[in-house]
């Protein structure tokens, strides 16, 4: 607690000026005013001065000291107030307790008596002032706790939920024309060590630092914290953006904040809130703001949310090489990218990189079949869906890294015509030659076909024809792509050509097959 401050009210000029000058104030923490002459001179001086502690003599000329600690204690309750008097009567001790004075001494007291009283009132403040702060705590938390209720029901406000609101926090209180309530999500992260403090408490410090400069009320919210604030009209934003700055060079930390809609009703609370969370979930696609608003952000449509057969193909490539640099570098290209679109919202965002996910773990799938692979493949998703927006680069790096490391277990562990026939699958779309397969399976080419027939039961011809023809079947089935750009997918640029070759090996134009792909019988 700080220096106390004790006011001596006596109307003899020697006794307060000696409880003044005798005593030894200061070494025992305490400053001393300058001393009042009459009980109405500290009275008229008390809001200016607001002392700790007084010191008054009962009898005095005009207003006696019991009258003056009876209007002290009715407006400053918290002032501590000990009689100084020459009078030993029980029936003024009597008295003056019932004015709520807190110690009686006689004006024969030694000045270590008096201090001693001195001490033992401060002691009585610290913990009357402990038991207030701890108290004003409880009536908080308990305030938050209703806050946090009544906004995770999601529903609009009826009268008991909004009297109680106004009974709770009446700073929200729309009291004047164009007065709107608005909800901020802020996500906080720390530059610099700030002792053993929890999340918990960094937001209580924060929380409350903000309220005091801006007003309104706060909690946690999933991990963020949460502003409900009154708004006027002009700009308000600005001064909660200022807020913001000065906390953050205070504490050094940066803090990512999100207004939602402005609501002029309290029933539309949860609207304010569902809009403030749509903003808070921008924050990785606007990294570079550090303030999103949700009028900023509310009319995108989203990007495609299927990654591409050509992304797909460079893609299977980068984790066929089992370089990582690559991969990482292939990642945060496009990202890059997804951040540059104007459109993008979190919703496409996921649903996009998932797609790339999923066609990661079918090419995996397919190659463990086109390889003959015989062991188990697993593809389970060992990553929350809702990271792909908030840190998809680690996402992205981590479960394409599993696959990439599978796909290298898997063919370091097969013959070298199964890596063969997965180096085919892989190349459908150009016109390699025996000798390119067997060089890339340091082989001779001449033993390497010996081996391949012996393994497949085919010759390399057949067997890649009936490749190509058979990933021709899947796009016909599974996509609306045009039959010659299906043909152009699998090295075929003769359209006519390829429709002879099609009809040669199922029976069936490739018009006839996507119609009625069921009756074509079986390639394998």
């Amino acid at each position: 607690m700080a220096t106390l401050k004790v006011l001596i009210v006596d109307d003899e000029v020697i006794i307060r000026n000696g409880l003044s000058t005798v005593i030894n104030w200061a070494d025992n923490g305490f400053t001393v005013l300058a001393p009042a002459a009459s009980a109405e001179e500290a009275l008229k001086r008390i809001p200016a001065e607001m002392p700790d502690i007084i010191f008054t003599d009962i009898r005095m000329t005009g207003l006696s000291g019991l009258d003056m600690a009876r209007e002290v204690k009715q407006q400053y309750p918290e002032i501590e107030i000990i009689v100084i008097s020459g009078y030993d009567e029980f029936s003024y001790a009597q008295q003056a307790m019932r004015e709520g004075v807190s110690d009686y001494l006689l004006k024969t007291s030694r000045p270590g008596e008096i201090i001693e009283a001195a001490v033992q009132a401060r002691e009585r403040l610290l913990l009357q002032k402990l038991n207030q702060a701890k108290q004003e705590e409880q009536e908080k938390v308990v305030n938050r706790g209703f806050l946090r209720r009544l906004l995770a029901s999601g529903k609009p406000l009826d009268d008991s939920a909004s009297n109680e609101l106004w009974e709770r926090y009446p700073e929200l209180c729309l009291e004047s024309m164009g007065s709107t309530l608005q909800i901020w999500i802020l996500s906080v992260y720390p530059l610099e060590e700030k002792g053993e403090l929890t999340i918990g408490e960094q937001h209580s410090v924060l929380g409350t630092e903000l309220t005091e400069e801006v007003g309104g009320a706060w909690l946690e919210w999933h991990g963020s914290l949460l502003l409900l604030k009154r708004t006027e009209p002009n700009r308000e934003w600005d001064r909660v953006a200022s807020a913001i700055r000065n906390i953050e060079s205070k504490h050094g930390c940066q803090i990512m904040a999100a207004c939602g809609q402005p609501v002029s009703s309290v029933q539309e609370l949860h609207i304010a809130l569902s809009t403030a969370l749509e903003a808070s979930s921008y924050e990785w696609l606007l990294h570079s703001e550090q303030i999103i608003r949700y009028e900023e952000i509310k009319g995108r449509h989203g990007i495609r949310t299927v990654c591409s057969i050509e992304e797909e193909t460079k893609l299977s490539s980068l984790l066929r090489s089992g370089q990582s640099s690559e991969l990482q570098t292939w990642i945060a290209d496009l990202l890059r990218r997804i951040r540059s679109q104007s459109q993008a919202t979190p919703a496409s965002v996921q649903s996009y990189l998932h797609s790339l996910i999923v066609s990661a773990q079918r090419w995996l799938i397919r190659s463990a079949t086109s390889i003959g692979y015989t062991s188990p493949v697993t593809v389970e998703e060992t990553y929350d869906i809702r990271e792909l927006t908030k840190t998809p680069e680690k996402v992205l790096m981590e479960s394409l890294g599993v696959i990439m490391k599978q796909y290298h277990d898997m063919v370091s562990t097969t013959s070298p015509v199964q890596r063969a026939i997965s180096f085919i699958h892989e190349h459908l779309g150009q016109s390699l030659s025996l000798q390119q397969v067997a060089k890339h399976v340091h082989m001779n080419p001449n033993y390497f076909s010996e081996m391949f027939k012996k393994e497949t039961g085919q010759n390399y011809i057949e067997f890649v024809t009936q490749a190509k023809l058979q990933k021709a079947m899947n796009l016909l089935r599974e996509t609306p792509a045009k039959i010659s750009e299906i043909a152009n997918e699998i090295g075929y640029e003769d359209i006519k050509y390829f429709n002879r070759l099609f009809k040669k090996w199922t029976g069936q134009t490739p018009s006839e097959y996507r119609a009625n792909p069921e009756f074509c019988p079986s390639m394998d």
